[in-house]
């Protein structure tokens, strides 16, 4: 089931969005955009790019909390994920972004 992305203005001004699953918890954020409009096209880049397995990088933080990156055809990061208990649930994670973002609506945050 498709989940939705919600755009916004961040407190520097900048756009971003969020994808949250249609649990409602957030499963993906992207970076900062200076347009909506270059907001709204990472959000495109995410739905393109979700169902290929390839353009997800897995990592660890600094603390040892598995996490991953979306990334572009480019390589450019479009989008990260929340950190992780461990490197199970970061792969279920992974799974969940194509359930959400394939069909998802584009919302303003409230």
């Amino acid at each position: 089931m498709a989940g939705k992305f919600e755009v916004y203005q961040d407190k520097s001004g900048d756009f971003r969005f969020r994808l949250k699953a249609s649990n409602g918890e957030v499963v993906l954020t992207g970076q900062g955009y200076k347009s909506k409009a270059s907001c709204l096209n990472g959000v495109e880049s995410v739905t393109k790019n979700c169902e290929d397995e390839s353009r997800f990088e897995k990592k660890d933080s600094s603390s040892g909390k598995p996490y991953f990156v979306l990334k572009a055809a480019n390589h450019q990061v479009i989008g990260q994920s929340q950190m992780y208990a461990s490197e199970a649930s970061r792969d279920n994670g992974i799974g969940s972004i194509a359930r959400a973002a394939v069909g998802a609506k584009v919302v303003d945050a409230e």
